[in-house]
């Protein structure tokens, strides 16, 4: 009797040692209260607006999301979708730029690779539709399509061209006619505050346009002005608005474009023009 007690209790003591061997440590893991996180409305206001919001070490919440809280569906809403028709192939950007590709097999952050050399400029449209002849721009229009909409007011006294990506002064006529070299000086001078602007902008990020950031603004279909139908702009006069852009003939003359016809001009540089200042660009 005594040496089955004695089998009974080896037995007991092997199993517990072999249950303590693979059980491992049974408390649950430590909250993650060192961890900077974001909350689900962080990510929806990054996904919106670009905006990644405050960080905070996580605390377990008190309760589910309320009423305001977006959805999950909102939230997805906001990420951008598969787009194989526009979107971009790392040999089509530039090496080194960064870009989220939208391509299938492309998907996520990728890094350029393309070198720039060899390739065509995309030219876009005049915006005329209508043919007066056979195989005039009305009948082919040629061109790269204008995006849709073109322009988007950013509700801060500035407004994003969003064929050129350039973001122009909503007021077209903030400062009244200038001399070119004045037209300068109010240009590189203007900040938020000041025409309208609440963009943050300081003195410095404006400028004037060069010749050819003008004219893209012209629409060939469109007269007095020949501006795009529906474009978000004030102020617009329909006469010569200043670039920066000096004529190589002399000097004292600059480029103007005539916003009645989208004609440009050269003009002598102490006649007056209005002033359109643009940020951003190449």
């Amino acid at each position: 009797m005594r040496s089955k007690h004695i089998l009974i209790a080896v037995v007991l003591v092997t199993l517990f040692s072999v249950v303590t061997a693979f059980a491992g440590d049974t408390d649950s893991s430590a909250a993650p209260n060192a961890t900077s996180s974001y909350t689900l409305e962080n990510i929806y206001q990054r996904l919106n607006a670009g905006a990644a919001g405050a960080q905070s070490t996580w605390t377990e919440p008190a309760a589910g999301p309320g009423s305001t809280m977006h959805t999950l569906n909102e939230i997805m809403g906001k990420a951008p979708t598969v787009n194989d028709t526009n979107g971009a192939v790392p040999s089509e950007v530039l090496t080194g730029k960064t870009y989220w590709g939208l391509t299938s097999g492309e998907w996520g952050l990728r890094t350029g690779s393309g070198t720039g050399g060899g390739t065509t400029t995309a030219i876009p449209k005049t915006g005329q539709t209508t043919s007066y002849g056979t195989r005039d721009d009305g009948d082919l229009q040629k061109g790269v399509a204008w995006p849709d909409p073109r322009f988007t007011d950013n509700s801060d006294g500035t407004v994003t061209d969003n064929l050129t990506g350039l973001i122009w002064l909503k007021n077209a006529n903030c400062f009244g006619q200038q001399t070119w070299a004045n037209a300068l000086t109010s240009a590189n001078n203007l900040d938020s505050g000041s025409c309208g602007l609440s963009d943050g902008s300081i003195a410095g990020n404006w400028r004037l346009p060069n010749v050819r950031e003008l004219y893209s603004l012209i629409d060939f279909s469109h007269y007095n002005p020949a501006l795009p139908s529906g474009h978000p702009f004030t102020g617009v006069r329909s006469s010569y608005y200043w670039s920066s852009t000096t004529y190589a003939g002399t000097t004292v003359f600059a480029w103007f474009v005539n916003l009645i016809n989208g004609f440009v001009y050269r003009g002598d540089r102490a006649s007056p023009g209005y002033v359109w200042p643009v940020r951003g660009g190449q």
